[in-house]
């Protein structure tokens, strides 16, 4: 954490004014800085996952095996993955690193595609026909402490902005 020292109670209240009305900006630049360094790992995992065609997916499927992520399922994953708008929760500076849209995969219950975040899920914790495979869960637990010191090394060079 940064050090400062001032010369009074005077400068020391504006300054601290100067930080409560920079706030959201402040806090704003260090959760997306962790969201990010999350998201890349995330992208990072997905992109290591395998993945079979369709016929494949299928095949299995009529067989009552198991299978993973299709090519194509796997592609929209990938395109699909992104950061939410940052939202004040009482307090709590929050972001969603998350899987967006749908992709091409038409089903007879999913005509227009299946959702991207249904597809996430199933592979993350796997299901009746989709094999267990964890690429969410290892990326925030890998990435935990490198999150947080870059949003403390965000958030202090901000300051340090206001300081001067």
């Amino acid at each position: 954490m940064a050090k400062y020292q001032f010369k009074g109670l005077e400068e020391y209240a504006e300054y601290l004014q100067r930080i409560g009305a920079n706030t959201e900006e402040i806090c704003g630049a260090a959760v997306y800085a962790m969201a990010d360094i999350v998201t890349n790992q995330i992208r990072n995992n997905l992109e290591s996952l395998p993945s079979v065609s369709n016929k494949e997916a299928l095949e299995a499927w009529k067989r009552g095996e198991k299978t993973t992520l299709t090519h194509t399922q796997k592609k929209a994953l990938e395109k699909s993955l992104g950061i939410s708008s940052m939202q004040n929760d009482n307090g709590y500076w929050n972001v969603k690193v998350g899987f967006d849209g749908y992709n091409t995969t038409k089903t007879k219950s999913y005509p227009n595609g299946q959702p991207n975040a249904m597809i996430a899920r199933a592979t993350e914790s796997g299901s009746s026909f989709r094999e267990k495979t964890p690429f969410i869960r290892p990326a925030i637990k890998d990435t935990e402490a490198a999150a947080i010191q870059k949003a403390q090394q965000v958030a202090d060079s901000r300051i340090k902005k206001i300081r001067r």
